[in-house]
């Protein structure tokens, strides 16, 4: 949920001012930039353009797929969201790219827990379970839940979705006016290119090829 709504009409002087603050932190610019390009929300009319629309979810589950994650065409309500073995997909399409994002962010031994060992996630029923998975405290679950958002926005963006949407919705910009904001987002950014999940124009790394292909990118061969 959003906590403070920004106006259509003052969306460009937020992004405009969110930039300004990220100068000097390169790789966080080209994540942000990215990001900043899919607003505004091109009309469902348009090649690629509308929200969670039919085919957004088909990309979400085959953002799955590319990473050998199995999935349930079922609503998460009557569980989990995340079993340990498959991601639930009877959901809004951010929602699914999200999950993907929380089991590349997750360590491998914790993949195999309910909701990765997080706790219940909002669409899971099946809470007491959830639970009982549980691994982190809460100031690590807060921190890699922020991993994932950021994460899962930058795929979305990466699908050719409207990424801006997520990133607002989950409150990236919150008082985008100050540089408190930007710094938040600037340790996430960086973070997540440390740990080797984004590069440092800001696009995802894992399932590159699967990535490359889908966008109709050329691969060149080295030449010697």
């Amino acid at each position: 949920m959003i906590l403070t709504p920004i106006a259509i009409d003052d969306m460009p002087k937020a992004i405009a001012a969110f930039d300004a603050h990220l100068d000097g932190h390169a790789q966080a610019r080209a994540a942000f930039r990215r990001i900043a390009s899919t607003w505004p929300v091109r009309p469902a009319d348009e090649p690629g353009g509308g929200v969670d629309t039919s085919a957004h979810r088909a990309d979400a589950v085959r953002l799955a797929h590319a990473h050998g994650i199995d999935t349930l065409d079922e609503p998460p309500s009557r569980s989990f969201m995340w079993d340990g073995k498959v991601i639930r997909t009877d959901v809004e399409a951010t929602v699914i790219v999200h999950e993907v994002a929380h089991w590349l962010c997750a360590t491998p031994e914790r993949r195999t827990l309910i909701d990765y060992g997080l706790g219940p996630g909002p669409e899971t029923t099946a809470r007491k379970e959830a639970r009982a998975d549980k691994r982190l405290c809460f100031e690590d679950c807060m921190h890699e839940e922020q991993q994932t958002s950021l994460l899962g926005v930058l795929w979305e963006v990466e699908l050719g979705q409207p990424g801006i949407l997520a990133f607002l919705e989950q409150n990236w910009m919150e008082h985008w006016e100050r540089p408190s904001t930007a710094a938040f987002f600037i340790r996430h950014a960086e973070e997540l290119f440390t740990r080797g999940l984004i590069d440092a124009d800001g696009r995802p790394t894992t399932a590159r090829d699967w990535a490359d292909a889908r966008q109709g990118v050329r691969v060149l061969s080295p030449q010697f």
